[in-house]
């Protein structure tokens, strides 16, 4: 015989959040999470708004009990790395404080798919229900997590919408040549009432100081020492400088007057990453777009000159530019090409600084057996002093060639080479308006006007290093004109100034100006 089976139903008894259970029926903790996006007046009164509408709705249903209401406020929310206030109540939640959670709006949570679902289950698998007002959303209900998934990419979609706008808006602007900058931060300038940069003489002359000290041979860690210790504070106000503060100043196309826009681009909306573009998105660059602090020509030789000092290469190999002694990187050896370095000796108590081949020092590694001679420092110096001296004697010969050289110099007619390429630049703007929408064309028309840019920034450049050919002869023909005696001893300022060169051979040093002028002086 069967046995009789008793069967009693226990219902199911719904709960909510991570408390335990108790005798009596504890309420149910309840905390709101609202984001105003931007900072305009009419969002931060709505941000007043929903902390006092949550505030209200909380504390007037007898079933719960307030917790807070975290807000963000002016922070955007494509990714949850930077809202302080999201990010604790999350911690909060793990620390079993809270029970629910309400939220206007699957946007105002959160407009990245990936986060908003991470956060959501992440709450869910804790037993924290999140409520999302506008789509009556409760993420612990059955039909939650496939409503989340939807309205979770609409929001983003939203976003990378609202982002591609913005782009295109920016492309419009830069395409019209309109630039815009953040000044705060940049040394030199600051803004009119109509948003223009102007110059801020006192700043200007700082810049202008900068690209002078570097022209006369000092690095940038000696800039940077020579401003701290002048008290000079640096564009974000600091007096403390960075040597990648002095060569941001030194290659900031800005301060010509002209603008590269487009130097960076952002690769992933959600992240806001911004990488350098080079070449993946148009960059657009405008010329006098503002007042400019330095000379053109001052700029391109600053360029030349850093690219210089960067790739120092002697037989193929690459050497370290020093700017700690004038004589520093300009000595070369006359064998095997490579530079002279400065050498302490001591011979048995006996101290001396020497000249040394950096392939006789490094034989080992060089693999080079130079048997460039070693020249003591004072032999070198008095061989400086020597070719001054030789010029200045000669001075009414040299004179006159060096001012034809000048004139040399001068006949070239850069202004009609660049003429013609810019109406050749133009005519190739015209056809890209009208390739439509023929990518291959566009492509094709794209890197013919590349080439015509470089063309341009190439001749630019030639006439930069003429200008800098013909700055140098005048700088020596001002010399020798105004000097009335012999010089009589060594000067670091004067190497810097008039030399350029000097090659070590067995039985004579070659001292070459900066005018191109050589001297060889016997030793």
């Amino acid at each position: 015989m069967a046995l009789a089976q008793n069967i009693t139903v226990i219902p199911a008894r719904r709960s909510i959040g991570t408390q335990k259970p108790a005798a009596k029926v504890q309420k149910t903790r309840v905390a709101a999470y609202c984001r105003v996006s931007t900072e305009f007046e009419e969002q931060e009164s709505s941000y007043d708004v929903q902390v006092e509408h949550y505030t209200n709705y909380i504390n007037s249903n007898p079933d719960w009990e307030m917790v807070e209401v975290y807000a963000d406020d002016g922070i955007s929310g494509t990714n949850t790395k930077k809202r302080d206030e999201f990010n604790r109540m999350i911690e909060d939640c793990k620390a079993g404080k809270i029970d629910m959670i309400l939220t206007k709006s699957i946007s105002r949570f959160s407009r990245n798919t990936v986060d908003c679902l991470k956060y959501t289950r992440e709450l869910k698998d804790m037993n924290i229900a999140v409520f999302f007002e506008k789509e009556n959303i409760n993420t612990l209900d059955a039909k939650g997590e496939v409503l989340m998934t939807i309205m979770a990419a609409l929001a983003q979609q939203e976003s990378e919408s609202l982002s591609a706008n913005v782009r295109l808006g920016i492309q419009f602007r830069n395409q019209q040549g309109k630039v815009q900058i953040n000044h705060n931060w940049f040394l030199g300038y600051t803004k009119d009432e109509d948003g223009k940069l102007v110059i801020v003489p006192e700043e200007a002359a700082i810049v202008q100081r900068i690209y002078a000290e570097y022209m006369d041979g000092k690095s940038f860690l000696q800039i940077k020492r020579s401003l701290e210790a002048d008290g000079i504070k640096n564009g974000a106000g600091h007096e403390k400088w960075h040597e990648s503060n002095i060569k941001q100043i030194l290659t900031n196309e800005k301060y010509i007057g002209d603008a590269l826009l487009q130097k960076t681009y952002t690769v992933n909306t959600l992240e806001k990453k911004r990488v350098n573009n080079n070449g993946i998105a148009p960059k657009y660059y405008v010329e006098g777009s503002h007042e400019a602090i330095i000379d053109k020509d001052v700029f391109l030789r600053v360029q030349a000159e850093i690219a210089r000092r960067a790739n120092i290469l002697t037989d193929g190999k690459k050497r370290i530019y020093s700017s700690r002694y004038a004589l520093s990187s300009i000595v070369f050896c006359g064998h095997c090409g490579d530079i002279f370095r400065r050498v302490k000796w001591n011979n048995r108590g006996c101290q001396s600084t020497v000249w040394r081949c950096v392939s006789r020092v490094l034989k080992k590694s060089s693999g080079i057996d130079c048997p460039a001679r070693t020249i003591h420092e004072e032999v070198l110096q008095a061989a400086v002093v020597t070719a001054v001296n030789d010029a200045w004697s000669r001075k009414d010969a040299i004179l006159p060639e060096l001012r034809e050289n000048i004139r040399a110099v001068l006949e070239e007619d850069t202004d009609a080479k660049l003429a013609e390429i810019d109406a050749a630049v133009k005519q190739k703007q015209a056809e890209l308006l009208n390739a439509g929408k023929d990518q291959n064309k566009i492509d094709e028309i794209g890197d013919e006007i590349m080439t015509l840019r470089e063309e341009r920034q190439s001749i630019l450049t030639e006439a930069a290093m003429r200008k800098d050919v013909q700055d140098r002869i005048e700088d020596l023909a001002s010399f020798l004109d105004e000097q009335v005696e012999a010089v009589t001893e060594y000067s670091e300022t004067l190497v810097r100034r008039l030399i350029e060169k000097i090659t070590v051979c067995d039985e004579k040093l070659i001292v070459e100006f900066k005018s191109g002028l050589e001297v060889e002086v016997d030793v």
